[in-house]
């Protein structure tokens, strides 16, 4: 039987390696006319060229790997089909599920995989082409987005932010430590919020509270409803550069989530990309699974032409599926894990179904 595993794994890696080589080299090749007028009009590097789409194949690998397997596992049965191997095996007494088994490992084999790959390798891929493109080639600045927990030192104070929004010129959750000799705590300020308006930091709804540099005892307690920040640095200060969910991992995506509902923000956007991490990857053992009863149905009509039609027509049904099920989700309308699993489960249903209906 090891023997049989080998010779069908054979053939449904020449199948998959191709499919693959094929539909990274068409996303490729679509992408440089798409971006080619931004690299000339920027005059930018050969080099830059290069490393773009370098880092755009393993975005892209991702994408269509489902598709590859979904191929490998058509055109590889359609083959032993054609050469009567498949009639010859059940013959011989061995179970379609035994003939299969081999597909569906490696199915499971490139999700995990393809698990691996969009969790550390696609983000910062992902990363690299945008800092590449918006930076390199056309010369745009970084933006900024939110950034929690703060501690910054100036001169002889300390200062704590919960939040801070730079692209709105907002910080908040302030508290500021003044210091006297030797670090003895003298005053200490907490605001609601910062706004930055006309250069410089208002503060909203202040506490300060002075204290005794030898004793440590509170001797006054002022409260203000707006006041002037003693903060010198502008909102960029405190940001960080802009990253889009598709640079994130899906450890990062949660541990944002978390951080966004403690602060009592919605998280939605990040659940349901978080989920989608794992949910995604497994589209290719969907999609091993898929294609063994179309392989079957078609039989010995199983041509090149057709499999390229049919991995191509299910692969795209798939993705516009899952697009709209996600954009439920952005929406609220449906659970962030239901958005991202649905997809799945749905075609996983729809190949049993097939399997059930095909004849043994």
């Amino acid at each position: 039987m090891i023997l049989l595993d080998r010779y069908i794994l054979a053939a449904f890696a020449r199948v998959f390696f191709l499919s693959l080589a094929a539909f990274v080299g068409i996303y490729l090749l679509v992408d440089f006319f798409e971006k080619v007028d931004d690299f000339i009009a920027h005059q930018a590097q050969v080099s830059s060229y290069l490393l773009y789409f370098a880092n755009k194949i393993p975005v892209i690998a991702v994408q269509v790997a489902p598709l590859a397997v979904l191929m490998g596992t058509f055109m590889t049965l359609g083959g032993l089909t054609r050469t009567n191997e498949l009639t010859a095996m059940r013959t011989a007494g061995i179970s379609l599920f035994r003939i299969t088994a081999p597909l569906l490992s490696a199915g499971l084999l490139l999700a995990l995989l393809t698990l691996g790959v969009s969790e550390y390798l696609v983000p910062l891929s992902v990363r690299k082409i945008n800092y590449l493109f918006l930076t390199e080639v056309k010369g745009q600045e970084q933006q900024l987005i939110a950034r929690d927990r703060i501690w910054l030192r100036e001169g002889n104070r300390i200062v704590n932010i919960r939040y801070a929004v730079p692209g709105q010129g907002v910080l908040r959750g302030i508290t500021i430590y003044s210091l006297g000799a030797d670090f003895r705590l003298v005053q200490r300020t907490d605001a609601d919020q910062a706004v930055y308006t006309d250069g410089r930091w208002i503060f909203d709804n202040t506490t300060q509270r002075s204290f005794d540099p030898e004793s440590g005892t509170l001797t006054a307690t002022e409260h203000h409803q707006e006041s002037t920040a003693p903060l010198d640095r502008p909102p960029e200060d405190f940001g960080l550069a802009r990253q889009d969910n598709e640079e994130l991992g899906f450890r990062q995506l949660r541990d944002l989530a978390v951080k966004l509902e403690a602060d009592g923000y919605d998280s939605t956007r990040y659940r349901v990309d978080m989920h989608g991490r794992l949910a995604t990857p497994f589209a290719s053992l969907i999609m091993a699974f898929l294609g063994i009863p179309f392989a079957l149905r078609t039989a010995r009509g199983a041509s090149l032409a057709l499999g390229i039609g049919i991995s191509v027509g299910i692969g795209v049904t798939f993705y516009i599926f899952q697009a709209t099920l996600l954009a439920f989700g952005y929406s609220g309308i449906l659970p962030a894990a239901v958005a991202a699993w649905a997809p799945n489960l749905l075609f996983l249903l729809l190949g049993l179904w097939l399997m059930l209906s095909t004849r043994n």
